[in-house]
């Protein structure tokens, strides 16, 4: 029982350790956007992109990392099983929505107009 506590604490601090190091790379990255600002554009573009590569690629060996991974996955194969509606049914939807917008946007007009009428005659700035 020792050894399996001992060995996912020496993994959850590896672990934390390179995700302090994915994080520090990013922020060395940005840090040199700035400090090399007479540097081309393209290249402190670049390296910032090159930084946040090599802090995905550190990050993706954590334990965290790899549990996103799977995750991503998951969610594709989930996306893949969904029925999506077809042209005609989308069309319908939409043409639902905006008849329901229209119809409730009249009513609030209507309800505001009202309420604007039993406040003035409330306050007596009706007339």
């Amino acid at each position: 029982m020792n050894a399996k506590s001992d060995i996912s604490t020496e993994s959850s601090v590896l672990d934390k350790v390179k995700i302090v190091l994915a994080i520090a790379i990013v922020v060395g990255g940005v840090a040199g956007y700035y400090i090399y600002e007479a540097a081309p554009a393209v290249l402190r573009i670049a390296s910032v992109i090159f930084s946040l590569a090599i802090a995905l690629g550190v990050f993706a060996t954590t334990g965290v990392g790899r549990e996103l991974w799977r995750f991503i996955q998951g969610s594709r194969i989930e996306l893949r099983k969904v029925v999506w509606p077809n042209r005609q049914e989308t069309g319908q939807t939409t043409l639902v929505i905006i008849f329901f917008v229209i119809i409730m946007g009249i009513f609030f007009w209507l309800l505001d107009m009202f309420l604007v009428w039993a406040v003035k005659l409330l306050t007596g700035q009706g007339g």
